[in-house]
């Protein structure tokens, strides 16, 4: 079944992809190697915003993470021309959760995101991971996620 076809299924409509904020690129490629700069848990309602474990809750941030890796995956097509079916692996994400003082579910909020690149990618969406807990994040929004993803 084509990631597309998957993405489908899921009722997920890839946004275009999110335009830098500051002085960098969204992704980089180094032969087929491609590093997408992060993603943040932001769509068109204007995404998940706040301190989890203050103001938003694990299932709320969970739900970041996701829209994180819907970010990443529009990211992804436009790394490969176009074309999701170039994706030969998620090699790994790092995710970033805006935590507040208590909130220690740090790696249930980021599998947010990991479970969508395995729902979309199959095994070639399991990928090696980091997931920490965090101060502060870019324009208060609760998640970002980056990712280094195989091409073919």
């Amino acid at each position: 079944m084509s990631y597309e076809k998957r993405l489908a299924d899921l009722g997920i409509v890839l946004p275009e992809p999110v335009a830098p904020v500051a002085n960098y690129v969204p992704f980089v490629k180094v032969g087929e190697l491609v590093h997408i700069s992060g993603q943040i848990s932001v769509d068109g309602s204007g995404g998940v915003k706040g301190v989890v474990g203050v103001e938003l809750d694990l299932q709320e941030a969970v739900r970041a993470a996701r829209l994180c890796a819907v970010n990443l995956i529009a990211q992804m097509k436009g790394a490969a021309d176009g074309d999701l079916e170039r994706v030969a692996r998620v090699v790994k994400l790092n995710g970033f959760v805006q935590a507040g003082p208590d909130f220690i579910e740090i790696p249930q909020v980021i599998n947010g995101a990991s479970d969508l690149m395995v729902r979309v990618f199959g095994d070639a969406g399991r990928h090696a991971r980091s997931a920490v807990g965090v101060y502060r994040l870019p324009l208060n929004f609760a998640v970002e996620v980056d990712a280094v993803v195989l091409l073919k």
